[in-house]
């Protein structure tokens, strides 16, 4: 347990950040279940366009810290790759 005040602040800091980023990446997978569900319909103007609202709340988790930027790009690639072969 946190024992200094520097300790305790740095709990308290920690906590927000956690919320916050659950919440960010809970949003980023919302999106990109959307993209998989329109996918999975076959149809290729949802998918695309699921796809283009997905892409950047993805590289707005990277730049937050949420996601590796790799990460992100291999996600963003294989959808795309994916959407494209539905045509």
């Amino acid at each position: 347990m946190a024992n200094s005040p520097q300790a305790k602040k740095r709990a308290r800091q920690n906590e927000r950040r956690n919320a916050v980023n659950k919440a960010r990446r809970s949003r980023i997978r919302t999106e990109l279940r959307k993209v998989e569900e329109a996918i999975a319909s076959g149809n290729q103007e949802a998918a695309a366009a699921a796809l283009k609202a997905a892409q950047p709340e993805l590289m707005r988790g990277v730049t937050k810290g949420v996601f590796h930027k790799n990460t992100a790009a291999r996600k963003m690639s294989r959808l795309s790759s994916r959407v494209k072969s539905l045509g």
